[in-house]
């Protein structure tokens, strides 16, 4: 299993020295005069048996592990290490020739810094396998839950088992996860339940798809259309108990993973899983039916909102064109008014003088049209409702699909028959 996860270029690196930042090497290589004192007991131990220790020494507090090729260190961190105890870097390729002097140099350095190792069986592996499941029901990606278990054993200060011991953890940890999941959500997969899931995965002669297809393929536009289709969707998810479907069981981001399986996969895939395709099904339809509750509400609010905005803009252009009338107007007022203002004109020469300053022709064009007042809205409903044949293909679903609930003072209003 855990060739299929790394292949061996990558195991060769997960066991490999690798890069090292300027951070890391003042962090992790700057040994201190205890580690030094550690490494040079003063009973005669080789310069190139302290360097060799001190570099692991370095290299535990570092990756949690020590490669086998101690001398591939990265050369930066060699001098580093080399200039505190003042010996040349080179001799660090004459260090533990004999496998069994680095293994006995590192249990000292171990100890020394009161880290545990993990053999088979142990406690702490014991330990380990539980985390890597715990994790595993989180996250399937195989390098992140290596990279977890690695995080955990250098908290836990056990020195990190070899990197393919540690593959095969990890793919033990994604089989367990699934098993796992499978026994939780078990007693919802009852016969008519994998039956509905198994036609999921078969071609619809209506839709020339598979549900599954159909029902990860999102709306192109908020058109009446398309909210009408997802009406059909969330129905038809209803119609199948989706809605009812509790896989509470699962870690949320175990649901999400599963889902999102579902979604990428080819249906072809699916059914190769045999038996695991119901629980990845399951957590898709449960999954499927709240974000298509979102989606039809998205939609029908993006439909009603584009009608609103195109009666707003047909309401404002009318606007400005009411205001260019209206200046028209108060111009012809500012002739009017003083006229008939002025008591120095007799009345029955003010309709004459008035006719004869403005034009007979100017005075049947203003009043030609009639000026009325305007709602509150300015007009923006009534140019709303000539949108009522259009909304009216798809509200009474989206109305009749969604159970909403309103607040104080809202009684009327949610009785209003569509």
């Amino acid at each position: 299993m855990s060739e299929k996860m790394f292949s061996e270029e990558q195991l060769e690196q997960l066991r490999s020295f690798p890069e090292i930042s300027a951070d890391e090497l003042i962090r992790y290589f700057t040994p201190t005069s205890a580690d030094v004192a550690f490494v040079d007991p003063g009973r005669g131990r080789r310069s190139v048996d302290q360097l060799g220790m001190l570099v692991q020494l370095c290299t535990l507090l570092w990756l949690g592990f020590v490669p086998d090729d101690v001398a591939s260190a990265p050369p930066a961190a060699m001098a580093r290490v080399a200039e505190r105890l003042g010996v040349s870097p080179a001799a660090l390729s004459l260090y533990g020739h004999r496998a069994q002097t680095r293994s006995d140099h590192l249990g000292q350095v171990a100890k020394y810094l009161e880290w545990q190792t993990a053999p088979a069986g142990s406690q702490a592996m014991k330990e380990l396998e539980q985390f890597l499941l715990d994790r595993a029901m989180e996250h399937d990606s195989p390098t992140l839950l290596f990279n977890l278990a690695r995080e955990y054993l250098m908290a836990a200060k056990v020195i990190r088992p070899g990197a393919l011991v540690l593959a095969k953890m990890v793919g033990t940890a994604r089989k367990g996860a699934a098993d796992l999941t499978s026994q939780l959500v078990g007693h919802l997969l009852a016969a008519e339940v994998r039956a509905d899931l198994e036609r999921m995965l078969l071609v619809d002669a209506g839709l020339g798809m598979t549900r599954l297809e159909w029902l990860v393929t999102p709306a192109r536009d908020a058109s009446a259309t398309s909210v009408k289709a997802a009406i059909d969707k969330l129905t038809w998810l209803r119609a199948i108990d989706a809605h009812q479907m509790d896989v509470s069981v699962l870690p949320n981001e175990r649901r999400r993973f599963l889902a999102q399986v579902a979604r990428r996969s080819t249906n072809q895939g699916l059914e190769r899983r045999k038996e695991r395709k119901f629980p990845i099904l399951l957590a898709f339809v449960a999954q499927a039916v709240i974000d298509q509750l979102d989606e039809v509400v998205a939609l029908f609010d993006q439909a009603v909102s584009a009608r609103e905005s195109r009666a707003k803009s047909k309401t404002d252009e009318a606007l400005i064109e009411r205001a260019k009338k209206g200046e028209t107007r108060q111009l012809l007022m500012d002739m009017i008014l003083p006229t008939l203002a002025d008591p120095s004109i007799p009345d029955d020469e003010v309709g004459g003088m008035l006719r004869e300053r403005i034009g007979m022709q100017r005075l049947r064009e203003i009043t030609s049209d009639a000026w009325k007042p305007l709602p509150r809205d300015h007009g923006r409903l009534s140019e709303l409702e000539s949108s009522y044949t259009y909304l009216r293909q798809f509200t009474p679903i989206v109305l009749a699909a969604i159970d909403f609930q309103g607040g104080p003072g809202t009684g009327e209003l949610m009785e209003w028959p569509c």
